[in-house]
């Protein structure tokens, strides 16, 4: 597909979708129907694939105070038995403190920063890359204090501008599972089951916002003890967050904007549908600590307990047959869905 069709992107060259696809049986969306499977990762060879994923390598605590070096080392991340492991150690280590790509400069680029864990970040930029679209993805999620495991999106190619004014979209996000929650209307006792969908988006920080909403496990089940399919479905005007195909939140391009800076320090509003009608990239992590977890629940990091694993079984993205410029058509709606409205 080329990559001037401003429909769901791949950048894969010259190679065509049924030669990304892999599979012995037709894949369908779990939910929904005339979604056609575009980019899969079923995760079933002996090693990551490096033709669609690529490891993010610094030790910066992701600009939130996280307490993580991201390696591209086995011990951090591997596939086995047909599951991607994102393992996070507690262990002192000195590595670069950025990514070569977020620097310019040699100086920059021998900069190293010591943290007490490490883990792995996995991204999709340059492999995978997508405007619109259903993203499915069946992982199981680690537990504890200061754990936070993360599905998300970030743009491309930055075009409104710095974060947040290009923005970001979080398919699934957790902290603290399986610890005594602080949710206010939860009974005395019950233990963190909360996962998250948000999009960050308005200015370049700080002057950015966010939007979202938490879907709570009913009873005893908690997204740490089994695997749960999370999938968001992104479409021109709107984006729809589910837990096992259940539609819990919906958010409409009315509610979000995008403020770019210009050369002079001015704030110009941008058009139509942005920042969401550019490509995004898919990234996998497994944070410890940070500005969030660390402040909520029990608070801090709980160092006991690891190494942690956070197991992805498949990633699978989708396209819209009915209409792929914009993504519509495809959609399944539950009148139980939260409509999110901006603050």
């Amino acid at each position: 597909m080329s990559i001037k069709t401003p429909t769901l992107l791949l950048l894969v060259g010259a190679l065509s979708a049924c030669q990304q696809v892999v599979q012995t049986e037709p894949v369908t969306a779990s939910l929904g129907d005339g979604w056609q499977l575009v980019w899969q990762d079923e995760f079933n060879g002996s090693q990551i694939d490096s033709q669609k994923w690529q490891h993010e390598i610094n030790c910066r605590g992701g600009g939130n105070d996280e307490k993580q070096c991201y390696t591209a080392r086995a011990e951090n991340s591997f596939v086995d038995q047909g599951l991607l492991h994102i393992i996070a150690r507690k262990e002192q280590y000195t590595g670069a403190k950025y990514n070569r790509d977020e620097v310019s400069s040699d100086a920059e680029r021998a900069i190293t920063q010591t943290q007490p864990f490490t883990s792995a970040r996995l991204r999709s930029k340059g492999l995978g890359d997508w405007q619109y679209g259903r993203f499915e993805i069946r992982a199981k999620l680690p537990a504890g204090q200061g754990a936070w495991p993360a599905i998300w999106m970030l743009p491309t190619d930055w075009q409104y501008g710095r974060w947040a004014s290009s923005g970001e979209i979080d398919i699934m996000e957790a902290v603290n599972l399986k610890v005594p929650t602080d949710d206010k209307t939860a009974p005395a006792g019950t233990l963190e089951s909360r996962v998250h969908g948000t999009l960050h988006y308005g200015g370049p920080a700080p002057s950015n916002v966010y939007s979202g909403t938490a879907y709570t496990f009913a009873g005893d089940q908690n997204p740490a003890d089994t695997f749960h399919v999370y999938a968001l479905e992104w479409q021109q005007d709107e984006m729809r967050w589910y837990v096992d195909d259940i539609h819990f939140a919906t958010f409409k391009s009315e509610q979000w904007y995008s403020v770019s800076e210009q050369a002079d320090g001015t704030l110009v509003e941008n058009s139509g549908f942005a920042p969401f009608d550019k490509r995004f990239h898919m990234l996998l992590n497994f944070a410890v600590g940070g500005n969030w977890p660390a402040n909520v629940n029990e608070k801090g990091v709980d160092e006991s307990g690891f190494p942690k694993q956070m197991l992805v079984d498949y990633v699978r993205v989708f396209e819209c047959s009915a209409n792929p410029q914009t993504g519509k058509g495809c959609a399944t709606y539950q009148d139980s869905a939260k409509q999110i409205i901006r603050i």
